[in-house]
């Protein structure tokens, strides 16, 4: 990254500064945030919440919601995709019916 900026970054009690460019910023630190939220609550239902272990929880947590919903906007496309098509027979119809 040439022009990356260091970002503070805070997930429960840790400050981390990562390097990003500044239109990624916003993102990165909306993304942070979610974390965080995600960290702290499966803090709260922890028996052992130790930093990395509640890190590792939060990333199976997030990718398991990140897999479902690209699953479901894969489907979203596919009926799209199959919608689309069906118009376009319907057009090309329409027009080989005009054509004649």
């Amino acid at each position: 990254m040439s022009n990356s900026e260091p970002v503070a970054l805070r997930l429960i009690d840790r400050e981390f500064l990562i390097a990003c460019a500044p239109e990624e910023r916003e993102g990165l630190l909306e993304a942070a945030g979610y974390l965080d939220r995600k960290m702290r609550e499966l803090r709260a239902n922890a028996k052992a919440p130790g930093f990395d272990r509640l890190a590792v929880l939060a990333a199976i947590s997030v990718t398991h919601e990140f897999l479902a919903l690209r699953k479901q906007h894969s489907g979203h496309d596919q009926s799209l995709s199959d919608g689309l098509a069906a118009l376009r027979r319907k057009l090309d119809a329409a027009l080989e019916a005009q054509l004649r």
